[in-house]
């Protein structure tokens, strides 16, 4: 088993771990990956490889996602066959929680495990709010509950590791994208209890809750983007063939054939990832039946809240609102979603540059790695 534990500018707490995995598990071999923290750091990543950790950077931050893949990349190379745990420098796991979730991973095949905090006690507002946010949209997307999307606590078994690099995200979205694709690529989740903690009100976290915030929710506020699009080309494409033709019925039809192949081009290129693997012709023909069983869904849900009284502005919000939720799901879970030839798993390899050791990199045997990897820029 190894601990990987990406760093971005750690204090104390990360040697702070380090003693104490090593104390409760003399033989735990770990993994520290300098995030281009910089030089002011280095005393710190120093201590780390004295005390028998393998540390490796490179000069420029380039996210917790890039971390995490150097990291995996290096245990793939050097320490084949090897399960690994990922855990976070700022100290919120504790050492009992790291090791239970390794020992959950022992005990599971073709499933991540995930080390899940209940949100009881002092939690700050923003970490009570972003994770209940993610956890609605993930439940959405997939249909699976979990309850803490956004753990940094997680286990690996050691033939994962090859998946776990071809999966996109270089920075916090990396590990939400993890869930997202996990059911695609075969493997399961596995939760296991841990202990809720911040330090400091999460004072140590470099989440940065505007710009991190985006790359998380992507999907979906590209989908909203796309959405929003075919709502104005739907508008525009009515008042011109009302005002062509003079008939409603040929306005309604023909805006609304315009505005569904304008969202389905757009949805089918770029917003969903895998949206381009299947083939046009079978996702074309999933998007209409879906289109036709919207619309169906879209009068009987009006006419049913007008006909207890509900207006018909707010009849139409809640109705558009409700299918739009629907629709992505729909879209996500099954129109648009990857699928092998045979019914296998496929995966995407992308090719990653590992990282340069900046640090001593101390074995059991005393030997060191050599310094031959280079860093994004």
């Amino acid at each position: 088993m190894i601990i990987l534990i990406p760093a971005y500018e750690p204090d104390q707490q990360l040697i702070k771990i380090v003693r104490n995995l090593q104390e409760a598990d003399p033989w735990t071999s770990i993994v520290v990956v300098d995030d281009g923290s910089g030089p002011e750091y280095k005393d710190t990543f120093d201590a780390a490889a004295r005390l028998g950790c393998h540390v490796l950077g490179y000069a420029v931050n380039g996210g917790k996602g890039h971390a995490l893949k150097s990291g995996f990349a290096f245990i793939t190379e050097h320490f084949p066959g090897h399960d690994v745990v990922c855990a976070d420098s700022d100290g919120q796991h504790g050492v009992a929680d790291i090791l239970a979730v390794a020992d959950r991973v022992r005990g599971v095949t073709a499933a991540m495990v995930l080390g899940s905090r209940n949100f009881t006690g002092n939690v700050p507002a923003r970490s009570r709010f972003g994770n209940t946010v993610t956890r609605g949209l993930f439940r959405l997307a997939t249909g699976q509950r979990i309850t803490d999307t956004q753990t940094g606590l997680r286990g690996y078994k050691a033939d994962m590791l090859p998946w776990l690099l071809t999966v996109r995200g270089q920075r916090y979205e990396y590990e939400l994208n993890l869930l997202l694709e996990a059911k695609h690529a075969g493997y399961g989740i596995s939760s296991v209890g841990i202990a809720t903690v911040y330090l400091n009100d999460n004072a140590g976290s470099h989440f940065r809750p505007v710009a991190d915030s985006i790359r998380i929710y992507a999907p979906l506020l590209k989908f909203l983007g796309s959405s929003l699009s075919a709502f104005a080309v739907d508008m525009v494409m009515f008042l011109v063939l009302i005002a062509i033709t003079d008939s409603l019925l040929i306005a309604v039809l023909g805006a609304r054939l315009v505005s569904a192949t304008v969202n389905f081009l757009v949805n089918r290129r770029l917003v969903f990832e895998h949206g381009k693997d299947r083939p046009l012709r079978a996702a074309a023909a999933g998007y209409v039946a879906l289109v036709l069983v919207l619309l169906a869904a879209n009068y009987a849900s009006i006419w049913a809240l007008t006909s207890v009284s509900v207006p018909d502005l707010p009849a139409k919000i809640l109705t558009e609102a409700a299918l739009l939720g629907i629709s992505f799901a729909v879209q996500h879970r099954f129109l648009f979603t990857r699928k092998g030839r045979s019914g296998q798993k496929e995966t995407h390899t992308r090719p990653l540059a590992p990282a340069q050791f900046q640090h001593s990199l101390p074995l059991k045997s005393g030997h060191q790695f050599p310094q031959r990897f280079r860093s994004n820029r």
